[in-house]
Order: structure tokens, then C-alpha cells, then sequence
């Protein structure tokens, strides 16, 4: 064992930002909030330790602490303002940041002064929707507008998505609604926020608004679910496969036309000032794109690649995929809990885990070598990426394998070159290259419909709970990470974590009730399984019907069963206990002394707050979940980005 351990010294670094990112991942989840000193005072302690040469138990334990530590001291500083409650029909003015176009709305980013919106601090951005018949202003217009705005929601249930945490770490302070707008100072021409806007407007493409320009939710509503269950959704959202593309023809390019220079290829290989030009025309199109989180990520992994290939060094290695990483934690520890950041990561180290590590033989054939590749780099990346896809989305696309293999050619060498060559087109008024692009996409949608409708085309899965993913990463990072000496020791460990994950998540029961914080919505699990609710919409909890529909292993955006009550009040019966929800006052005040004296009652649950000391042991309050042998966990709401003016 000590000598496994000894083994282990050249690997070291590459389990430091697991360390830190486990740790910022605990202050994410835990239900309070830490004293702040004492996350400033401990990231100070802990970052000395790491840095003097101790043991490396005493170090990585520092780490961990350190990433907790840090999350909390970065969740402080940046502060993002918030509002006290709800806002209507208020009048403000402000700076349009950024608009975010889909389909049937646009999104559109105001920044304005806090106060006038009641939030603290000087300066806010606010999130508005703005109909599509409609037209939006542009980027840059500082507009008077008469607006709604909605505080951020909090978490609907147990390690269910925590949208005021999301909002918070990206600079939202609220979302909403605007009703019209008047310009009032146009935009000045010049920056890249007008040039997006201009390009989109030009084109007037989703393909061009999605792979040039970075939005994500451009793609028509009706096509997005088959990209997802041909499992080529990741085409729709610039990462690791666009920054690869865009970064091999601009060194081609550029490759090219300094091979024709001599002067300079008689002092330097043509392919140092190629790389060099290559980098900051990728740069450009990583600004253009909106600089998402997974696009910075395979920026600085080219930007790794771009100096090994200059200074003659390994150009993909581990080590290269952890300092972005790290370099990412960094920048915001909250990435590490962000879906985008997840799948990209996964899949990039199952790649270079793939070969580099492992370094699979290859068919001498190169037709059958391209298809073995294909093939293997697809598997890889689906095996890494599925434990992520499921337990954010709840949904597996069985044929993801063959989506890949048809359909990404296509997009490489096909859709996505013609949409890069219509963009600078569309400024000398040619468009036929993205309308091109756009006949290429119907058929490969075509395709895909053909995938979507193949028998179990997407299997929904249970719901993956937080210390289960930890053992299932665990298992990742011992397959990639440890060092053998006789034994596979790696693939035992990884077997063993493995197991454990799978283990967790059969015997974690589901909820047989929820309710939202305000109780204004409820949810019981009926006879045939599936959830019953007390309403069959609810406007301030639009998207919790679909979320407890996914923790209950059901599909989503069905038909919301309502359970009807009996004389106002819904009595909900199980083995180990008995639950009444009442919504209405009147049969609260009608029936609350009956359900305190009612020994079978167990939990009383009502929309209203009670107040009956007598039985107070029963009344249930703020949000949670109860689970079949009566446990009941609570949806907690107490941390800095749920809204601590409330």
C-alpha cells in the first residue's frame, strides 16, 4: 500500500481542483450559511498549508477546505443585488446589456440603478422577456421601459435546481416581464455588444444566432427535443466541438499564407506565427460567442494546446485539462455546480484519458481507422458525460452513439463551415451559404426524427442524489488518475465507487409529497404512481410541476392531474402516515380544532399560517418533501442568494 502510495507523487497535481471543487460543492449544498470570517480566516490558513511542503493528506484536506472557504468568501464579494418581492407595472430606465433570442420571445439584459427597483447596491441587471411581435431594441440602447419583475426562484425540492443560486453567480438580480419600451440614446457603434446585434439582425438565422453567436436557446422549440434524444444537443451550446473546428481552419488558413512569405519561414516555422494569428482569431470568435462557460473552457485548453505545440511540448495531457479546470474554479467556484461545466469537463478528460492513457491499437485501413476512431471517441464521451446528462435532466438518449456518428459529420464539414463563411458573407449582402446551411439542417432534423421515433429512443432514469455522484466522479478520477504497480488498482477502486453510486441511488426512496415553500402548491403520489396535484397550474411555480414530475421518474409537460379535495381539505393516507393539506381559509378555521384532536392526523399542512399551540408538534411549514417511512426533509431557503431582504 506504501508503495502505491509513493506511486501516486507524479499524478498529485492532478487532483487539486477535484479537491477544491468538493469543497466548494459542500458550501453549495449545505442548508445555512458560514460565518464569513471564519471562510476568510480559513481559505488564508488552509492556502499556507497547501503551499508548505506537508503530507499530502494534510494538503489535500487543505484543499478541500480551502474550495469551501473560497465559494463562501466569492459568494460575499460579488453580492449580487436582489429585490425585496414582487414588482409591477414600475417605470425604470436602463442600458440594454445583452438580449438572449429565442424562438417565440427575446430575452433582454437591463442594466439599472438599484435602488429604483428596491435591490441594494448601486447598479443592477435585470432579465426581462419581451414578446416576439415585438421588436426588441438593441444592444447598447438606453431605453425607459415599463416593466414586471419576479424574484428568482428558489429550489422546488431536495438538490432539485436552485435557479436563484444560477441567477445570483451570473448577475441577475431579477427577472420578469416588459410591457413597452422607448429608446432614448441609440447605441454607439464600435463595440463587440452592437456587432452581435448586428450580425443577428443581418442574418436573421437561428443557426448563425446559435453556432456564431452563442444563443443557446435560438433553435426552435419543436426541434430542441430531438437534438436531445439524438444526443448531438451539445452542437447548440459553443464548446470543445466549435473551438476545435474554428481553431483548425483559422491555422490553416493562416498556415497557408505564411508558407508564402519567406522572409519569415526562413527565420521561424510557418507554424508559430500561424498559431499565434490562429489564437487571437479564436479569441475574437470566443468574445463574439458570448464567452459561455464551456466555450472559456476549450478557449484556454486551445490556448494549452496552442504554447505545447510552440515550445515542442505534449500538446493534450491531464495536467493541461486540470489547469483549466482550476483556472475556471477561479474565476467563479459556482461553475463547478453549473451543467455546462460538468459535461464539457467529462467528457474532455474521458478523451484525453482515452488516448493518452489507454491508447487504444488502431485498424490499418483508414477508412475503417476513422470509423473506429469515431466509434470510440463517441462511446467515451456518452459513458463520461451520462451520470451528468441524467442527473440534470433525468433523460438518457439510448441511440446517442449513432446520432453522433451520422450526424456530427455533417455538422463538422457541412453546416457549420457554411454558416462560419455565410456570417462574413451576410455583411456584403450573400446569403446562400446559411440558406444552404439551413436546407442541410431540415435533413439532418429529418434524421433525427427518424432516431427520435426508434423504439426507447430516451429512457428516463432516477433521480441521481448529490453523495451518489460524488462516488460515481470518484470512480472517474480513480480510472484516470491512480497509478498501478502490479495490480489494476485503478479499475478496482473505480468498481468499488461505482457501486456505491449505483447503490444510493436504488435504495433512495422517493418523496410521496411535496410542497412549495409558500404552500400554495402541492403534490401527492396517487395510486398509479404518478403525482396529483392541488392545482393544475400555478404561475409562480411554473416549472415545479415538471421538476417533481422528474424526481418522481414521470415524463414531463403532460397533463397536470389535479386531486380534488373533499369539503376543502385533501386527506392523503399512507402506510406510516396520514397528511391533510388545506388551501382555503375557510375550511382551515372550519376544521383545524377537529384535525388537532384527530390522533390518526399526522402532519397538517396549510396555505395559511396557523397558530395552535396545542398541536403545533402536526403543523408542517415552509417547503419540503416527506418520504414514505414519514422522514421529512425541508427545501431550505436561508442562504444569500435566496433573497435575505424576505
Amino acid at each position: 500500500m506504501w508503495d502505491l502510495w509513493q506511486n501516486q507523487s507524479r499524478n498529485w497535481f492532478l487532483w487539486v481542483p477535484f479537491f477544491m471543487a468538493f469543497g466548494a460543492a459542500l458550501y453549495f449544498n449545505i442548508p445555512t450559511e458560514p460565518n464569513f470570517i471564519l471562510c476568510v480566516i480559513g481559505a488564508i490558513i488552509t492556502f499556507i498549508l497547501f503551499v508548505c511542503n506537508l503530507p499530502k493528506l494534510i494538503r489535500a484536506t487543505a484543499l478541500f477546505v480551502f474550495g469551501f472557504c473560497y465559494a463562501c468568501v466569492f459568494t460575499h464579494i460579488i453580492a449580487t443585488p436582489q429585490i425585496p418581492h414582487e414588482l409591477h407595472n414600475i417605470d425604470i430606465v436602463g442600458m440594454v446589456e445583452h438580449i438572449d433570442y429565442t424562438n417565440n420571445k427575446s430575452r433582454i439584459y437591463i442594466k439599472t440603478d438599484a435602488g429604483k427597483i428596491g435591490a441594494n447596491g448601486n447598479s443592477a441587471i435585470i432579465r426581462v422577456s419581451l414578446k416576439s411581435d415585438i421588436t426588441p431594441p438593441h444592444i447598447g440602447d438606453n431605453i425607459s421601459a415599463n416593466i414586471g419583475l419576479f424574484c428568482p426562484d428558489g429550489p422546488d425540492a431536495p438538490e432539485s435546481f436552485d435557479y436563484a443560486r444560477w441567477a445570483y453567480f451570473n448577475g441577475v438580480t431579477a427577472t420578469g416581464y416588459m410591457n413597452n419600451f422607448d429608446v432614448i440614446t441609440p447605441a454607439s457603434d464600435g463595440t463587440i455588444a452592437t456587432l452581435r446585434d448586428y450580425i443577428h439582425r443581418r442574418s436573421d438565422s437561428f443557426l448563425v444566432d446559435t453556432l456564431v453567436l452563442g444563443y443557446k436557446n435560438a433553435v426552435p422549440s419543436n426541434d430542441a427535443p430531438i437534438w436531445t434524444s439524438t444526443g448531438v444537443g451539445h452542437v447548440w451550446s459553443i464548446s470543445g466541438f466549435h473551438i476545435t473546428l474554428v481553431s483548425a481552419w483559422l491555422f490553416a488558413i493562416f498556415f497557408f499564407i505564411f508558407r508564402t512569405i519567406s522572409p519569415i519561414t526562413k527565420r521561424i516555422p510557418a507554424r508559430i506565427p500561424a498559431i499565434i494569428c490562429a489564437w487571437f482569431g479564436l479569441l475574437f470568435y470566443v468574445i463574439l460567442s458570448g464567452s459561455d462557460v464551456a466555450t472559456i473552457r476549450a478557449f484556454i485548453m486551445a490556448t494549452l494546446i496552442f504554447a505545447a505545440f510552440i515550445f515542442g511540448r505534449n500538446a493534450v495531457s491531464m495536467r493541461n485539462v486540470c489547469i483549466a479546470f482550476l483556472a475556471l474554479f477561479l474565476m467563479n467556484p459556482h461553475f463547478v455546480m453549473q451543467p455546462g461545466f460538468q459535461l464539457s469537463f467529462a467528457a474532455i478528460f474521458g478523451l484525453v484519458w482515452l488516448w493518452n492513457d489507454i491508447n487504444p491499437g488502431m485498424p490499418h485501413n483508414k477508412i475503417l481507422k476513422i470509423i473506429y476512431a469515431s466509434v470510440l471517441t463517441s462511446g467515451v464521451a456518452t459513458a463520461f458525460t451520462a451520470p451528468f446528462v441524467v442527473m440534470h435532466f433525468y433523460d438518457l438518449p439510448v441511440y446517442g452513439l449513432i446520432g453522433n456518428l451520422v450526424l456530427l459529420p455533417v455538422f463538422s464539414f457541412a453546416i457549420m463551415p457554411l454558416v462560419i463563411i455565410g456570417t462574413v458573407l451576410v455583411f456584403f449582402n450573400f446569403t446562400w451559404p446559411i440558406d444552404m446551411a439551413e436546407n442541410i439542417y431540415t435533413w439532418c432534423l429529418g434524421i433525427g426524427n427518424w432516431i427520435d421515433g426508434l423504439p426507447w429512443a430516451t429512457i428516463t432514469l432516477p433521480h441521481i442524489p448529490n453523495i451518489a455522484m460524488m462516488f460515481i466522479i470518484l470512480g472517474f478520477m480513480s480510472v484516470m488518475f491512480i497509478r498501478n504497480i502490479r495490480i489494476k488498482i485503478n479499475y478496482i477502486l473505480s468498481s468499488i465507487f461505482f457501486v456505491i453510486g449505483i447503490i444510493i441511488i436504488i435504495v433512495q426512496p422517493r418523496p410521496l409529497f411535496y410542497i412549495t415553500s409558500d404552500h400554495e402548491l402541492a403534490a401527492f403520489v396517487g395510486d398509479n404512481g404518478n403525482l396529483e396535484f392541488s392545482k393544475s397550474r400555478a404561475s409562480n411555480h411554473y416549472f415545479t410541476f415538471n421538476t417533481w414530475k422528474q424526481l418522481n421518474g414521470e415524463q414531463t409537460d403532460t397533463v397536470n392531474i389535479r386531486r380534488k379535495p373533499v369539503d376543502g381539505i385533501w386527506i392523503y393516507e399512507t402506510k406510516n402516515f396520514t397528511l391533510a393539506y388545506i388551501q382555503k381559509f375557510v375550511p382551515l378555521m372550519n376544521n383545524i380544532a377537529r384535525l388537532c384532536n384527530d390522533k390518526d392526523i399526522d402532519y397538517i399542512i396549510s396555505y395559511f399560517d396557523i397558530d395552535a399551540p396545542m398541536c403545533d408538534n402536526k403543523i408542517l411549514r415552509n417547503g419540503l418533501v416527506i418520504y414514505p417511512s414519514g422522514t421529512i426533509n425541508y427545501v431550505y431557503h436561508r442562504r444569500p442568494w435566496h433573497n435575505p431582504h424576505e
